[in-house]
C-alpha cells in the first residue's frame, strides 16, 4: 500500500484522491514526452494545475515522475498549447529562428495562437474542426484584419501545412523573421 503525505492528497465526494499536480507526477514515468506535455496542458487548459505550482510540487519529489515533469517545464520549449496541431507548430517556428512565442495571448481584444514579440508577428494554426465554417472563417478574417490594422503581421497555417509541409512553414516564417 502507497503512503501519501497529506498534502498529495485531497478528497473528493468523500474519497481520498492524489491532487491533480500528484496525478501528473505519477502518471509522466509511463508517458512520452509529447504525452506528458498534453496532460499538463489539458490540466492548465481546466484550471486543475498552474504550471509554476506543478514544477514547484515536482521538485519537492523524488524519482523518475518528478524529474520528468521537472525536465519538461524547465525546458525553454515548453509552452502551453491548446492543441496538437499547436504543437507540431512550436519546433518549426523554433527551427526558423523566431523569437519564443507567447501562446493563447489576447492582443487588441483577440485571443491569438501564437505571437513572437520581437516580430510583431501572430500566427494562427488552422485545424479543420474550428475553422471549417463560414461564421468561424468570417470571424478569422476580422480578427486578421483588426490585428493587421493594428501593425501586426498575421500569417495562418493549415494543418496539411504544418503536418506535411513543415519546410515550407519554416521558410516562410523566417522570411518574415528577416524583414521584422
Amino acid at each position: 500500500m502507497h503512503r501519501r503525505r497529506a498534502f498529495d492528497v485531497t478528497t473528493h465526494d468523500r474519497i481520498s484522491v492524489t491532487s491533480p499536480c500528484q496525478t501528473i507526477i505519477d502518471m509522466a514515468p509511463r508517458l512520452s514526452g509529447h504525452q506528458l506535455e498534453r496532460v499538463i496542458s489539458e490540466a492548465d487548459k481546466l484550471d486543475l494545475v498552474h504550471p509554476d505550482a506543478l514544477r514547484q510540487h515536482a521538485a519537492a519529489k523524488d524519482g523518475i515522475g518528478g524529474a520528468r515533469v521537472r525536465t519538461l517545464l524547465d525546458r525553454q520549449t515548453f509552452l502551453l498549447t491548446d492543441s496538437d496541431l499547436e504543437r507540431r507548430f512550436i519546433p518549426i517556428a523554433e527551427r526558423a529562428g523566431l523569437s519564443r512565442a507567447e501562446t493563447q495571448v489576447t492582443l487588441h481584444g483577440h485571443r491569438v495562437d501564437f505571437f513572437f514579440r520581437a516580430e510583431r508577428l501572430v500566427v494562427e494554426t488552422d485545424g479543420l474542426r474550428y475553422h471549417r465554417t463560414p461564421t468561424q472563417q468570417k470571424r478569422d478574417r476580422v480578427r486578421d484584419q483588426e490585428l493587421t490594422a493594428a501593425g501586426l503581421r498575421v500569417v495562418r497555417f493549415t494543418h496539411g501545412q504544418i503536418k506535411y509541409e513543415s519546410d515550407h512553414v519554416a521558410e516562410v516564417l523566417r522570411r518574415l523573421s528577416s524583414n521584422s
